[in-house]
């Protein structure tokens, strides 16, 4: 059955980072352990009601597109026992769907965005500029149509309570250099084709994907973190897909929806969702992975 997990508790263990979902632990022999906690954002604010299982969905989404793309692009996966680095009297039965240990890199600063689709703040761009990300785009398109082909339309890592800012490859080569921002975008761009591709034959349209990147001691660069799941890209049923309109999501779209029905100003705190809501959003999670990667917990 699937567990759910708000906040990890690993004494001993140095906390390095308690993010939105992840909780991010030093190891020895420079690597991480890395937690998804089953806990909730919406709006970059964490919500007090937990989606029970989505921290293992995550994960094991993560886990197989990194095996599936391995031969395209190495990623932080270092497929270490996690009896062999959890705390002594912690159950591991917590944590072996949902934590992962992983190399220890030095993060790229550039959120990495593949889009295939007009969606989202890549159409509000659009509609105001004709352009996304200082890429000019064919005249007339509409909501959620298919680009000519796929762009990398990378954002700033804003702090924690701030939001991403859509910026142009120029700004990327100036935060990274050429040759690291030439290398994230090919990757990128690569993840996301091969991918979108994979998702296409199982169904599913893969619109866009957030990808994060890190380079080793040697400046070898690595994808890390999540890779292609439903909280980091946008999955849309092919069936239910039409231009024009913003298609159904895997994602927590039913929490952003019950969300826009509420008198709240979208600061912390948040407030709590009810169980129908955590349901059907916990079923949406199931679903993607299931028929991406034909995995079933619990």
């Amino acid at each position: 059955m699937p567990t759910t997990l708000l906040q990890s508790d690993l004494p001993g263990l140095e906390l390095l980072h308690r993010g939105k979902v992840r909780d991010v632990y030093a190891l020895p022999g420079n690597r991480l352990l890395i937690v998804a906690t089953d806990r909730l954002s919406a709006f970059d604010v964490v919500l007090p009601d937990p989606i029970p299982g989505k921290g293992e969905m995550l994960t094991q989404i993560s886990n197989f597109w990194f095996a599936k793309t391995a031969h395209l692009v190495p990623n932080h996966l270092l497929h270490t026992p996690l009896a062999e680095v959890l705390p002594a009297g912690i159950d591991p039965a917590l944590y072996e769907q949902r934590a992962v240990v992983a190399r220890r890199l030095k993060p790229v600063p550039v959120e990495a965005i593949a889009r295939g689709y007009l969606i989202g703040s890549g159409w509000k761009d659009y509609r105001a500029t004709g352009a996304v990300c200082g890429i000019q785009l064919p005249g007339g398109l509409q909501q959620a149509q298919q680009l000519p082909a796929p762009i990398f339309t990378p954002s700033t890592k804003a702090a924690v309570g701030d939001h991403d800012e859509n910026v142009s490859f120029d700004a990327v080569v100036a935060a990274v250099g050429a040759e690291l921002a030439e290398q994230v975008r090919a990757a990128t761009l690569t993840l996301y084709q091969w991918a979108a591709a994979y998702a296409a034959e199982r169904g599913i349209i893969l619109a866009d994907t957030k990808l994060e990147f890190g380079t080793d001691e040697h400046g070898k660069l690595y994808v890390m973190d999540e890779m292609l799941t439903p909280d980091s890209s946008r999955y849309w049923p092919a069936d239910e897909y039409q231009v024009g309109i913003s298609p159904p999501s895997y994602d927590k779209q039913f929490v952003r929806d019950y969300l826009e029905t509420l008198d709240w100003n979208k600061q912390a705190p948040g407030p709590s969702v009810p169980a129908e809501v955590i349901d059907r959003t916990a079923a949406k999670y199931a679903e993607a992975l299931r028929r991406l990667a034909g995995i079933e917990l619990g």
